[in-house]
């Protein structure tokens, strides 16, 4: 199964997070077929979160399933997600339509 998640990169401490492509039998930091992205928790940077959108809706329409962190990232950015089997999707659902009322 291919699934979209992060893979951790910077130092200790500052964590960075690469939004990627990977079969899901590989560790998290080993090889990957596509970077779609990258990921900043602390702000640091004038733009923390970078995501090719298409490329991600490519990935999605073809089978690739998010983990759950990557399908709350991909609704910051507009991403049409779908029917997701990712475990708390309902959760996000949720606390979507509460922010939304």
């Amino acid at each position: 199964m291919v699934k979209i998640r992060l893979t951790r990169m910077g130092s200790k401490r500052n964590p960075h997070y690469r939004i990627v492509v990977a079969d899901s039998r590989k560790k998290r930091s080993a090889d990957y077929i596509e970077q779609l992205g990258t990921y900043d928790p602390r702000d640091t940077t004038a733009e923390p979160l970078k995501l090719d959108t298409e490329r991600a809706a490519h990935w999605l329409s073809v089978g690739a399933q998010p983990t759950d962190t990557v399908v709350r990232l991909f609704e910051q950015q507009g991403v049409e997600i779908g029917s997701v089997e990712a475990k708390r999707r309902d959760a996000f659902q949720k606390r979507s339509a509460a922010a939304g009322a």
